[in-house]
């Protein structure tokens, strides 16, 4: 896992919350959404979705994902 990496996934995750909900506002909903977001973009750029989850990605893509998703979580409160 790259921290850099993460982070950038999870800014971008924050960004697509404000397009998917319209809005910068700070909301509990709004922090969902750019967190799955940034899990599933963490998913998506570690590979695992082409491989289908197999038992050789997963050590790369569970940090990648929970950490995307908690930088978008975060992100998403100090907008």
């Amino acid at each position: 896992m790259n921290i850099n990496k993460a982070a950038a996934l999870g800014l971008t995750g924050n960004e697509l919350s404000k397009t998917i909900t319209g809005s910068s506002d700070v909301t509990a909903s709004r922090t969902a959404i750019a967190a799955s977001s940034g899990i599933v973009l963490g998913v998506c750029a570690s590979g695992a979705a082409t491989v289908a989850l197999g038992v050789a990605s997963t050590p790369v893509t569970i940090p990648l994902a929970v950490a995307s998703g908690l930088v978008a979580g975060i992100a998403s409160l100090f907008d």
